[in-house]
């Protein structure tokens, strides 16, 4: 990702709450119910090993940090900070939930230079990274139908924000818009995890 991030503009704030809506959708940390394919593990392999030689844990002070280069404004404004406070802090698998959530916004253009020479294309999928405590859920405790009604609120909610995003002049990227529109025509039941992380920051999408 070396120098392929833009830095905050004027409208930082609103582009700020967009990057989080799309992260809210595109992982929150946790799966979605559904049936789309991922990008494999050897496409994040495989780009890892061009960003950075493969080395998850890279930091060679340029300003890109872990196997995907982030930035660091890039890796808190999909939710990074809920593994490590910079990429090369977390593990493998945590660096790809966040980068199939910088998918899900930026598309495989924020590796351009990578992911062209690779040839990658897969679309992005919500991914959770392996449990290191007990899970704070019970899936079992959370009735269907709740769950579904729940999901089908997340989703409204992001489309307004999708909205009034335009309306203030901020492109909604199309693979975002495109993610989001599947997943509630699907039928998609987000994960309970996912729908206590949007409660808890909903506040931050733009009205």
């Amino acid at each position: 990702m070396s120098g392929r991030h833009r830095k905050p503009t004027n409208t930082g704030r609103t582009v700020a709450k967009v990057a989080v809506t799309g992260a809210m959708i595109s992982g929150a940390g946790v799966a979605l119910a559904g049936n789309a394919s991922a990008a494999p593990d050897s496409d994040w392999d495989r780009l890892a090993q061009c960003e950075a030689g493969g080395n998850w844990s890279i930091n060679t002070g340029n300003g890109y940090h872990g196997g995907l280069q982030f930035s660091p404004s890039t890796w808190r404004a999909h939710g990074g900070g809920e593994f490590a406070p910079n990429a090369y802090q977390a593990s493998r698998e945590e660096q790809i939930v966040v980068a199939e959530r910088v998918l899900a916004t930026q598309g495989w253009g924020a590796w351009p230079s990578c992911s062209s020479s690779l040839g990658l294309s897969s679309a992005p999928t919500p991914r959770s990274a392996p449990a290191e405590e007990t899970p704070r859920w019970n899936p079992g405790a959370a009735p269907q139908t709740q769950a579904a009604d729940s999901s089908q609120q997340v989703f409204q909610a992001v489309d307004r924000a999708f909205e009034v995003a335009q309306q203030n002049g901020i492109d909604i990227p199309q693979e975002a818009r495109a993610f989001v529109d599947a997943a509630k025509n699907g039928g998609v039941k987000l994960d309970p995890a996912v729908v206590d992380f949007f409660e808890a920051n909903k506040n931050l999408l733009p009205q």
